[in-house]
């Protein structure tokens, strides 16, 4: 009997998945394969990389939105779990940017609303500002892009660096430059935030 050696059946492996995945987007019922599939990951990628602000499944639900139109886009040259992540990504950074825009046109102008159209936080969002999850995130927050988000997929999703450099696109050498100088920028952030509590 012929035993294949096992990088080769990982690649077998990896092309008939990418072409399971290329066939499965060839129609409508396709997209509820890979929503089937991928959306438990998916949502986890949201999750992690919005942060406690934003509702994962709002975020999932934009994403497969745009998967349904891009489906034709995709070629199989990459994962597909690669396609979700970037549009995964792409989503969360536009989400985060129309918030933080949000928040900056109601903090300027809050001085020109009357005191009882003002929002006042619920119980609920008082304890999870005072959780620590919230803290990681304030400070994640002031991380540039390029940074955050390879520091979010290896410390706190666990990935190995070979696969955060295939998600993003980047060089391995490239991420673990790009870890260090997250790691150290997010410990003076926190460092900074105890000092001035």
């Amino acid at each position: 009997m012929l035993t294949l050696p096992v990088h080769v059946l990982r690649v077998m492996a990896t092309t008939s998945d990418r072409k399971r995945d290329l066939a499965a987007l060839a129609g409508d019922e396709s997209v509820a394969a890979i929503y089937d599939r991928y959306a438990f990951q998916v949502e986890r990628w949201a999750r992690r990389l919005a942060g406690p602000r934003f509702d994962a499944e709002d975020l999932l639900h934009d994403i497969f939105l745009i998967v349904i139109r891009r489906r034709h886009e995709f070629r199989g040259d990459a994962k597909i779990s690669t396609w979700l992540f970037r549009i995964t990504e792409q989503v969360v950074r536009w989400r985060r940017r129309n918030d933080s825009l949000r928040r900056w046109l109601l903090l300027r102008h809050e001085q020109d609303l009357p005191d009882t159209h003002r929002s006042v936080p619920t119980p609920v969002e008082e304890v999870e500002r005072r959780e620590q999850n919230a803290r990681l995130y304030r400070a994640l927050d002031r991380l540039p892009e390029r940074l955050r988000t390879p520091l979010i997929l290896f410390d706190l999703e666990g990935l190995p660096g070979e696969d955060v450099a295939a998600l993003t696109g980047a060089a391995l050498g490239t991420v673990w430059v790009q870890l260090h100088r997250a790691r150290t920028k997010l410990a003076d952030i926190l460092a900074a935030e105890e000092r001035n509590a």
